[in-house]
């Protein structure tokens, strides 16, 4: 990309709204692309774990697609970081849109021949977790080459409102395709993340090779190296991982639409959809009036909102206020993501950043994935409401514990 002159950065830095982030085309583009493979990737996530479902009833299986996914990426996560560091990071993208382009079209065609079977489910989430540290490291190194940095934490918002808009409409669409038939939502997810694919690859920054250096143990680790001698980084990252770990509910949204709740496949879409409302909301706020002080303790403060709106949704029969603790529950969420994502950015040097996102990946990994599987376990132990509200709990608890444990953290005053 070519760079603005030091007087136009000024300029749009301290401009205030939407106005100076939307017209900076490096970042639009960025974000047109995440548009697509961010629909397709949570149409294909609501589709698998129905799915699976369908097939076991058993939220056991639900539990096993989050472990499916997690295992495979404890082992691509770090050499993700390394190749985010020296390969073209937009490119890097675009390839594991393609697999995942792929996987959807396997599923399309084992559907149609009626050939799709929980064995099948497990082994198209062991690929989706060996790549998707190659996806997630490529997109987080490349946001902070697009855009001053005196503009990142606005873009940092932003991003987070775009890809809530599509957390929400991918599964509202996933679900009302499902009307059609379970292949139609299939199709429309390859041709979605074929689409995304290629507006990644045409993403241009100004990439400069690093000089050639050995792969050893050493340049790979060297992300982890940094984190973990990092307080404020090491807390910001391992507060997402325990928070999410014990309060996330996703997986077993299933169990409530169909069990709890009794809202069908219509209803799951709109549940999975709701924590994305109040992200949305939430994010667009903050891409207008970024958070200037106590960083620290707002960061601590939406963990514990968030572990509080997850059990008072374990523990609700009614729809509309399921719904609306999980927006609320999604707001909090975001508040967390954006100021972890930007001190990340922030404090990393650019040599180091695809390796130190690809450890921000690790942690996010086992939040999310490892935590369907925590919840699928705990479930089938003590029954989907108890393991929901005992895992809100906990990250209230994680919350009041990184408060003492991480000082620098809570102690932030500012994202700069």
């Amino acid at each position: 990309m070519s760079r603005l002159k030091e007087p136009a950065v000024a300029a749009l830095e301290t401009r205030p709204g939407l106005a100076p982030l939307l017209r900076h085309a490096p970042l639009t583009r960025f974000l047109s692309a995440r548009v697509g493979s961010i629909a397709a990737q949570q149409m294909l996530m609501l589709a698998i774990s129905w799915h699976m479902y369908e097939l076991t009833s058993s939220a056991w299986y639900l539990g096993l697609v989050g472990l499916f996914q997690f295992i495979p990426g404890l082992a691509t996560t770090l050499p993700a970081g390394h190749c985010a560091d020296r390969l073209h990071r937009g490119r890097i993208v675009a390839v594991c849109l393609g697999v995942q382009a792929a996987i959807a079209a396997l599923l399309a065609a084992a559907t149609m021949t009626n050939a799709v079977s929980r064995e099948l489910l497990l082994g198209l989430s062991l690929v989706l977790g060996a790549i998707r540290p190659f996806q997630m490291s490529g997109q987080q190194a490349l946001l902070p080459m697009l855009v001053p940095q005196g503009l990142l934490a606005r873009s940092m918002a932003l991003s987070t409102s775009v890809q809530q808009v599509c957390v929400i409409a991918g599964p509202a669409l996933g679900g009302l395709l499902f009307a059609t038939g379970i292949n139609a939502l299939y199709l429309t997810c390859t041709v979605l993340f074929c689409v995304s694919a290629v507006l990644y690859a045409l993403i241009r920054y100004d990439h400069v090779p690093p000089p050639r250096e050995p792969v050893t143990a050493e340049t790979v680790l060297a992300g982890l190296r940094f984190v973990w001698s990092n307080p404020l980084l090491l807390g910001g990252i391992s507060l997402d991982l325990f928070g999410v770990l014990f309060g996330g509910a996703t997986a077993l949204l299933p169990v409530y639409a169909k069990e709890i709740l009794h809202v069908g496949p219509e209803g799951l879409g709109l549940l999975r959809s709701a924590p994305a409302v109040g992200a949305l909301c939430v994010g667009l706020w903050l891409s207008r009036h970024a958070i200037r002080s106590g960083v620290g303790k707002k960061l601590l403060i939406a963990v514990a909102v968030y572990g509080a709106a997850i059990v008072a949704f374990g523990v609700s029969r009614s729809f509309l206020l399921s719904l609306m603790l999980l927006a609320i529950s999604g707001g909090a969420d975001t508040i967390s993501v954006i100021v972890r994502q930007t001190l990340v950015q922030i404090e990393t040097p650019d040599r180091m950043r695809g390796r130190v996102s690809a450890v921000n990946t690790l942690f996010i990994g086992a939040s999310n994935q490892l935590g369907e599987f925590e919840s699928g376990v705990t479930a089938a132990a003590m029954g989907a409401v108890g393991a929901v509200v005992l895992g809100g709990l906990a990250t209230i608890l994680v919350s009041a514990a990184w408060s003492q444990l991480f000082k620098p953290l809570a102690r932030r005053e500012t994202l700069h």
